[in-house]
């Protein structure tokens, strides 16, 4: 009987151990590299909010948000290798990754309004690129917008001629470091998390970012002049590991689609607002003088940037180039 009474014991616990280990959420590590207050930092609690509200708790989203995880030069290949589940990298990094494609986001003025951007990332072509990163062991979920760019330095810039000798932070990307040879400049690869320092103690004298990643890493404290230029966009592909993706139950992974859909509208919706609120409060520190180009200006820039589309097509694709270009064309843009 006592024997009895001990299997049946350890039966019991057996059962009781297995409906928990059942029961145990389904973890997503989702890093990224930008502080929690910026529009992809946002869109990412959103999206830990309905998807763990959808899943009723079978999904626990971990935030690892200002590189505390990984840093953007590492995150790649975590992802790869399974060690973080979700990351939200900016489009420039799939290059060294060998999707080329996606380096057409980097090309200088190739988007002449949001609505021609929202045309390639909800279409056609936003579709296919995508699709190009299932053979690196990644499935695409959505576009997170971050807006135009912004040019930051400790001398006014008004003109290309401006940036002339300038030791600028760049993204490693060879369609940015063409970029910044196209205006006389000297690009430097660093990773963001470095930036404020490098930035802080003259090892770059600028760099370029939307407002809301300039003001909310403080690089504005330690840059005199920044100049609107909107020369190139800065955006996001939210991406998960492959394996862990097609290991989810249907349901899950139906949910969690449902989820970054409504929050991929989320980052969007609210990524224009941040940027403008960012640039004001830039102005109101006191500590930097904003500048806006001129039409006449601006020219002058899309003059010394546009050879840049034309030299890239052997890297990039000559019809994918076109193609985006087509999207401009057909929303009236020139």
């Amino acid at each position: 009987m006592k024997l009895k009474s001990v299997l049946f014991s350890l039966l019991a616990a057996s059962l009781v151990s297995g409906a928990a280990f059942a029961q145990a959420p389904i973890v997503i590590k989702f890093s990224h590299v930008v502080s929690n207050d910026t529009p992809k930092g946002k869109a990412a609690e959103r999206f830990k909010e309905l998807a763990e509200k959808a899943t009723k708790g079978r999904v626990k989203v971990e935030i690892y948000a200002n590189s505390t995880l990984y840093k953007d030069k590492e995150e790649l290949e975590a992802l790869q290798l399974g060690a973080v589940q979700m990351l939200a990298p900016s489009l420039a990094k799939f290059g060294p990754l060998g999707v080329k494609e996606f380096e057409v986001f980097d090309l200088p003025y190739i988007f002449p309004s949001k609505d021609v951007l929202y045309a390639v990332t909800e279409g056609a072509i936003g579709k296919d690129l995508m699709k190009k990163l299932e053979p690196k062991g990644i499935i695409g979920l959505g576009f997170w917008d971050n807006g135009f760019k912004v040019m930051s330095a400790n001398k006014p810039m008004h003109l290309p001629a401006d940036m002339k000798g300038q030791k600028l932070r760049i993204q490693s990307s060879k369609v940015l470091d063409a970029q910044m040879r196209a205006l006389g400049a000297n690009p430097q690869v660093l990773a963001f998390s470095e930036v404020y320092q490098a930035l802080q103690t003259g090892v770059v004298d600028g760099t370029e970012n939307p407002p809301s990643n300039l003001y909310t890493q403080k690089m504005h404290e330690v840059q005199k002049h920044v100049t609107v230029t909107n020369h190139g966009y800065l955006g996001y592909a939210v991406i998960v590991n492959k394996k862990f993706w097609d290991g989810l139950p249907a349901d899950i992974r139906a949910q969690l689609d449902e989820a970054m859909k409504s929050a991929t509208k989320y980052a969007n919706a609210i990524a224009q607002q941040e940027n403008d609120n960012a640039l004001e409060a830039v102005k109101k520190s006191g500590k930097t003088t904003v500048y806006v180009l001129t039409d006449k200006e601006k020219a002058e820039w899309r003059k010394a940037l546009l050879p840049v589309q034309k030299e890239m097509e052997g890297r990039i694709g000559k019809d994918l180039i076109a193609n985006v270009n087509k999207e401009g064309v057909k929303l009236g843009f020139k």
